[in-house]
């Protein structure tokens, strides 16, 4: 007999063919809103690791969340996106002055090279060796490592738009953060509603607190490190002499929030020091940014397991592994992933614990 007629059987298909059309629109909605994910996760960092002071400034106000909410985004862009458009065009400034002094050298010939360069120990020699055939021939030189000079020009263009893409998503990020503030716990309510219809109030209510610590944990220690890094940097800055010392520290403190680090300063600012003829400054700035450099590795996971109240190696390997698979998103995907695994793994261990005593 044909058991397709059968209602369970016709169930079953209609079950099936529900969830497979589910399955089809969350692929559909993941396609649609993965063109947000950078904006969604500035968006969580700032409205995570600004909710306290973002309460506080709704007492202060009598209650008007839209009020605080508007001085809210209007004060963080302003902090972080003036002091980044200011040093981009700086940047910028610099660079022409740098094409327009490769022009120079081209019609006129490189100038001498300067004697604190040549007579560096160890790699004096190399250098000298480079500007003098430089000086002869510079044609040649270029010929002979044409591919290696476009590939650097290509990297240096794909960095700085990857930069600027980062930056407007930064701000949108901002604006976002300000509507998730506002909402409050409203916007919190659905995700809450569904997860708890699906594995019950205890282990929904148990999912969604490992979720929230790893976001925060993940947000607080991001914010944190980013934080502690720019005023490090801005002391070492001024230490040096570096002008616009408080504009740089800035631009660091946002290179470090988007997980690009403080190198991309750094180092152009110790060539530029020593090109200046200042060889002992630029000592202190090599092992002030390799001091740097650790402190950040050092103090990254420390404060994102710290604030997420979950074990540190959880919530290590969770943002080590997330990045290296999915980038900056990755920080917050892979603490996610793995707190919610750690946290299912421990309710079905202690469900297996209870059946065993009642037994």
């Amino acid at each position: 007999m044909n058991n397709y007629g059968r209602p369970g059987s016709r169930n079953m298909i209609e079950s099936i063919l529900v969830l497979l059309l589910l399955l089809a629109l969350l692929l559909a909605l993941y396609s649609v809103l993965r063109l947000f994910f950078g904006v969604l996760t500035f968006a969580l960092i700032f409205s995570v690791s600004f909710h306290g002071f973002f309460e506080r400034m709704v007492r202060w106000m009598g209650g008007r969340r839209k009020l605080a909410a508007t001085i809210y985004a209007i004060a963080v862009m302003a902090v972080i996106a003036l002091p980044v458009t200011y040093i981009i065009a700086e940047m910028s400034a610099h660079l022409r002055g740098a094409i327009h002094w490769i022009r120079d050298a081209r019609e006129n010939g490189l100038p001498p090279l300067p004697e604190w360069a040549a007579n560096m120990p160890y790699v004096g020699g190399d250098i000298r060796s480079i500007w003098q055939q430089m000086q002869d021939s510079p044609k040649d030189l270029l010929n002979g490592h044409e591919s290696q000079v476009r590939m650097l020009l290509n990297r240096i263009i794909s960095s700085g738009a990857g930069i600027i893409g980062a930056a407007v998503q930064l701000l949108i990020g901002i604006i976002v953060s300000a509507f998730f503030l506002v909402s409050g716990e409203k916007a919190v309510k659905p995700i809450r509603a569904t997860v708890q219809h699906l594995l019950g109030r205890k282990d929904g209510a148990d999912l969604l607190n490992a979720t929230t610590m790893a976001i925060k944990g993940v947000s607080i220690g991001v914010m944190g490190t980013a934080f502690i890094t720019a005023i490090v940097a801005w002391i070492g800055l001024t230490i040096a002499g570096i002008p616009y010392a408080l504009g740089l520290a800035a631009l660091i403190f946002f290179l470090v929030v988007i997980q690009i680090g403080p190198l991309i300063v750094w180092v152009p600012l110790t060539i530029w020091v020593a090109t200046q003829g200042h060889p002992g400054m630029t000592v202190f700035l090599i092992i002030y940014g390799i001091g740097i450099l650790i402190g950040e590795a050092i103090l990254k996971p420390i404060l994102i397991a710290r604030s997420g109240k979950l074990p540190f190696l959880v919530l290590f390997i969770g943002v080590i592994g997330g990045v290296a698979a999915w980038g900056f998103t990755g920080m917050f995907k892979g603490a996610i992933i793995v707190a919610v695994f750690y946290t299912i793994f421990n309710s079905w261990l202690a469900r297996k614990d209870s059946a065993r005593a009642g037994e």
